[in-house]
């Protein structure tokens, strides 16, 4: 599945089982945690993860993306697309 491919159809982005998204407050930072994986997350996919409900599609989050930032649809679409397909091949995101 390409990057492209996550933003198609209106794929539905969902946590896989034993996945969360959670504030480690040891590290001051939001974190995937997974048994024995943790993945360490800058602002931006923060942002983008916070929308992943298993109801959003991914057209739907990067349009919420882009009027909170007023920024342009194509950039948003585009980095976040990328990260989406990058956390469904390390198991984390299902679509």
């Amino acid at each position: 599945m390409t990057a492209t491919a996550v933003g198609e159809g209106g794929a539905v982005p969902a946590f896989n089982r034993g996945f969360r998204l959670r504030h480690d407050p040891v590290r001051n930072a939001w974190v995937i945690l997974a048994p024995e994986r943790l993945f360490l997350l800058d602002e931006p996919a923060v942002e983008v993860l916070r929308l992943v409900d298993g109801a959003r599609s991914v057209p739907e989050i990067v349009d919420t993306l882009a009027a909170k930032f007023n920024a342009p649809r194509e950039t948003i679409a585009a980095d976040t697309e990328a990260m989406l397909h990058d956390l469904v091949i390390k198991g984390a995101i299902r679509l």
